[in-house]
């Protein structure tokens, strides 16, 4: 290519016509999650933000059907109109990248885009029911439906969720919902190591509170936020009715009170916190620092972080999920050999400058076998390599 052109279609039809008589595209939405974007690497840009819209909406059927380039901010108007919410808590990572424009509710599916509630009520992709997606070979395609159940063409929709624009450009999509909660509170302990914490958090969820979101914030981190009092900071969330919350917050403070200092956030408190931290705003900082998310077994979250030495890190998913920044370089393989040494898990590098993108493995390599099991797919998906894949290397 000569040039690099971006192509805005209005229609899935236009969609077709681009793809078939082009090459080598990168599908945005809004262009906020360029996680594995290699800037210097020639390629055409492919936005759905023109195809905008909820196509169908009803409360009573928890069901929302949009265009792919809807952007988040419109999807939650109309489902707070409804008294509804999307219950797998989408990541902004606009303010972490230092990225413009506005979020897609394609965007979200196609980087299953998952928040702190992830752990209990399941990832992006789990909301996922059906799409209208353009192919490799330019074929308009309908798979998936308005149910879970007997839905054909299911699996072929969860392999969108999480591929990263790099099989197919989503045209529609279609996705549950949930009732929004009459109010949240967040139970506090100071205080802990991020050992302790890690076994606070597996007491909690031991229990029949239904914790929503369990989370290990070290003072380092928990300083900045205000709510906290600069000290570390176990969290864990608790939604519902007013007064069924309130009666799970006491029975957290009886069985966890071996733990020490303890203290509880309100409804406006919670949501604040909550969002910072769904939104990884500790390290939302304007550089370009190295910053991994990796998600391995609850309870060694703390163990890599010793391994590793690192002092700038968080923990999220009951110690499943921790993000950290690095001081200077990414160390990709230092990185997974102490993952791997910790019993496994997987990395993702989400933020670093354009020469260490370009130089590190941001996705987890696969192995042989994943690795011929996604070529296969892909190939029956872009047979002819229309799609470009630099995300994923």
């Amino acid at each position: 290519m000569s040039s690099i052109k971006t192509f805005k279609p209005k229609t899935e039809e236009e969609c077709a016509s681009i793809i078939l008589e082009g090459s080598g595209f990168e599908i945005q939405g809004g262009g906020t999650r360029a996680i594995g974007k290699l800037d210097g690497v020639e390629r055409n840009i492919l936005s759905t933000s023109a195809m905008s819209g909820v196509i169908d909406y009803e409360p009573a059927e928890m069901v929302m059907i949009a265009k792919a380039g809807t952007s988040v901010a419109d999807i939650e108007i109309a489902l707070k109109k409804g008294g509804q919410r999307m219950v797998f808590e989408p990541l902004d990572y606009r303010s972490l990248l230092g990225t413009k424009g506005k979020p897609t509710i394609g965007g979200l599916i196609a980087s299953n885009a998952s928040g702190p509630r992830r752990f209990v009520a399941g990832a992006c992709r789990d909301s996922f029911l059906g799409a209208r997606f353009v192919n490799g070979k330019g074929d308009i395609i309908k798979a998936g439906g308005r149910v879970m159940k007997n839905v054909t063409g299911l699996d072929l929709i969860k392999l969108l969720a999480g591929s990263w624009g790099t099989l197919a450009t989503m045209t529609e999509v279609t996705f549950k919902v949930v009732p929004e909660v009459e109010t949240e509170s967040t139970f506090v302990l100071h205080g802990l190591s991020n050992e302790k914490a890690a076994q606070a958090m597996a007491a909690a969820m031991a229990t029949s509170c239904e914790v929503t979101g369990a989370a290990h914030l070290p003072e380092n981190i928990a300083v900045g936020f205000k709510e906290l009092a600069g000290k570390s900071a176990t969290l864990l969330r608790l939604e519902g009715f007013e007064k069924s919350v309130k009666l799970r917050v006491e029975k957290l403070q009886a069985i966890l009170s071996a733990f020490g200092e303890q203290s509880v956030l309100n409804d406006k408190q919670t949501k604040s916190v909550w969002a910072d931290i769904r939104d990884v705003k500790p390290f939302a900082d304007g550089t370009e620092m190295p910053i991994w998310r990796v998600s391995v077994a609850p309870m060694v979250g703390h163990k890599l972080i010793s391994e590793l030495g690192i002092e700038n890190a968080f923990f999220d998913w009951q110690g499943g999920l921790v993000w950290f920044k690095m001081d200077d370089e990414p160390n990709a393989e230092r990185v997974r050999t102490a993952i791997a040494k910790v019993g496994g898990g997987h990395a993702t590098l989400v933020r670093a400058s354009v020469q260490q993108r370009l130089s590190a493995q941001v996705f987890q390599p696969e192995n042989a076998a994943v690795t011929a099991i996604s070529k296969r797919i892909r190939e029956q998906f872009d047979p002819s390599g229309k799609f470009f894949t630099g995300r994923m290397g």
